[in-house]
């Protein structure tokens, strides 16, 4: 197959260097300089290679705010057989694109970020499959998702952005929360530095992929929900109500047993 990965980020790099072996890959950038080190794949800077090339699959791995005026900039350049992809983690606008395209598609998720995860065993990392996309084109990602040993979820377009919302940004919004109020003392405590270092992990994601998941038109009703429980809490404590303490922490036992996966 003759694919297309338009952007050179580690997500682009990482896919290129997955699909290669296998298939006719060229990788996309603006900029010469950002293609300087990736292998056995062609190179690309201008459009107009895309129509020479004809591919069969384009994957657009820009940064969400790029994902729709790439593709629409794209469009005149391919041919009408290739298929449109897209690994966006928020899909606000992208069911409407795909409609209008006239084009085959299939949209996707790796839930794990190339720099960090351990590329040798992906076992314990996810990747989401939208389930209105083209039948053929979501068994390929599924095939290369399952030799990368990804769990793979399906969900719908609606279906993704709401369980992103509530998978994502709740704890990258609690993590936040508890970096914002940090001052420089040290904190002898099993508990804190296992959040220290969950947040340390966070804050070393891409600045785009922390603005994308947390700017999910679902994110804000999340965010309601936890502030909601944080107003109940501090009632609470301010009020020393003992009984009302455990009922929160018990049914705080009750929603994590309850917690499916």
């Amino acid at each position: 197959m003759k694919i297309v990965i338009l952007g050179s980020g580690k997500m682009g790099m990482f896919l290129a260097d997955t699909l290669c072996m296998e298939h006719d890959v060229a990788l996309y950038a603006r900029h010469p300089e950002k293609l300087r080190y990736c292998l056995n794949t062609r190179r690309f800077t201008k459009y107009e290679e895309i129509r020479e090339f004809d591919p069969d699959l384009l994957i657009n791995c820009v940064t969400i705010k790029n994902t729709l005026p790439v593709f629409r900039e794209v469009l005149d350049y391919v041919g009408p057989q290739c298929i449109l992809s897209d690994i966006a983690s928020v899909k606000t606008g992208l069911p409407e694109f795909y409609a209008e395209s006239g084009h085959r598609y299939v949209s996707t998720h790796p839930m794990f970020g190339p720099t960090f995860a351990n590329l040798s065993d992906l076992s314990q990392n996810y990747a989401i499959i939208i389930k209105e996309g083209d039948p053929e084109a979501k068994e390929f990602f599924r095939s290369v998702y399952a030799s990368l040993r990804l769990n793979i979820y399906d969900y719908s377009f609606v279906e993704h952005d709401e369980t992103i919302a509530y998978s994502l940004s709740i704890p990258f919004v609690s993590t936040l929360a508890f970096t914002g109020v940090m001052k420089p003392q040290d904190a002898p405590g099993t508990t804190f530095k296992k959040h220290m270092a969950i947040a340390r992990g966070l804050l070393s994601e891409d600045d785009y992929l922390l603005t994308e998941i947390l700017f999910n038109p679902n994110s804000p009703k999340q965010i309601d929900l936890i502030v909601e429980k944080l107003q109940l809490l501090s009632e609470i404590i301010k009020k020393h109500d003992t009984a009302r303490l455990l009922d929160y922490i018990n049914q705080s036992r009750e929603n994590i047993k309850n917690q499916k996966g």
